[in-house]
């Protein structure tokens, strides 16, 4: 029924030419899905299949900041940031659910919109649009679309301030050409941050590894005021049986299989702990 709602969005505010970049990227991993059958695949190994067709793939960016006042769903095949990675990777196979001959970019870009935007829904709007992963996970888990696991685990409430988008607003090109946007997202920010959101703690994440399976997307949390969450991947599991993570890093410049989950958070001390979420 998800699906169904999903599939009859139509979000769609701007031409396909600005909305939908690398064309030839998605049709050829189109055609590989439908003939290996890629839908008929359990959710964490479809994951995984969609993911290592992207790997390598460079990093880039505010990939999402595509017009100055109109907001759309989108997709770029040339260059993804952490967040539109692992968007893309949910989004395809979803789309997979549904078995056709051959899949159009409209297909995606209604998964996009399904999971991207607040409700499902994007009118235009650039404040539809879910800027804070730790929302994402509230709404999606909500609508159905993902299982919130994290606080299955040994967990703990955090107590960020979000305040980043409204002190950074010249980073972000809609806020920056529409000042009025401002005072919503302000007003955004404070709500998000009388939200209850939890994590597993750092030193916690080791001894819940084995229990994390392919494709479970991971919210690394962090120690900072701005957001709740700095960065976001998914899980690969290698042949060892150990959970890797995959993301598009601004360390390596494009996106790789890092380190394990626990082994990643010991690089950089503002990491805080992890989310953890399972596509459905």
């Amino acid at each position: 029924m998800l699906l169904q709602s999903a599939s009859a969005l139509a979000g769609e505010h701007l031409p396909l030419s600005k909305t939908f970049i690398g064309q030839n990227k998605f049709h050829q991993m189109a055609r590989k899905a439908v003939k290996e059958q890629w839908g008929r695949l359990p959710m964490g190994s479809r994951m995984v299949k969609v993911a290592k067709e992207l790997e390598g793939l460079p990093y880039k960016s505010y990939t999402l900041e595509i017009d100055n006042h109109v907001e759309s769903p989108s997709v770029n095949f040339s260059g993804m940031d952490c967040w539109t990675f692992f968007e893309t990777c949910l989004a395809f196979c979803r789309m997979l659910e549904t078995p056709k001959a051959q899949y159009t970019p409209h297909d995606l870009l209604r998964q996009i919109e399904w999971t991207r935007y607040r409700g499902g829904r994007c009118n235009g709007n650039y404040l539809d649009r879910i800027h804070y992963l730790a929302e994402w996970y509230t709404d999606n888990h909500k609508r159905g679309n993902i299982y919130d696991l994290t606080r299955r685990f040994p967990s703990q409430r955090m107590h960020n301030k979000c305040q980043e988008m409204t002190i950074l607003w010249k980073s972000y090109r809609y806020l920056k050409h529409n000042p009025h946007l401002r005072r919503g997202m302000a007003e955004h920010e404070a709500r998000l941050t009388k939200m209850p959101v939890y994590m597993v703690p750092k030193h916690k994440v080791a001894s819940i590894e084995n229990q994390l399976q392919n494709g479970d997307i991971i919210g690394i949390a962090s120690k900072h005021n701005g957001g709740y969450c700095s960065h976001v991947g998914i899980v690969i599991k290698d042949a060892q049986g150990r959970a890797r993570f995959m993301h598009a890093s601004t360390t390596y410049k494009k996106v790789v299989i890092d380190s394990t989950i626990s082994g990643y958070l010991y690089k950089f001390n503002k990491h805080a702990g992890i989310l953890v979420a399972r596509p459905r």
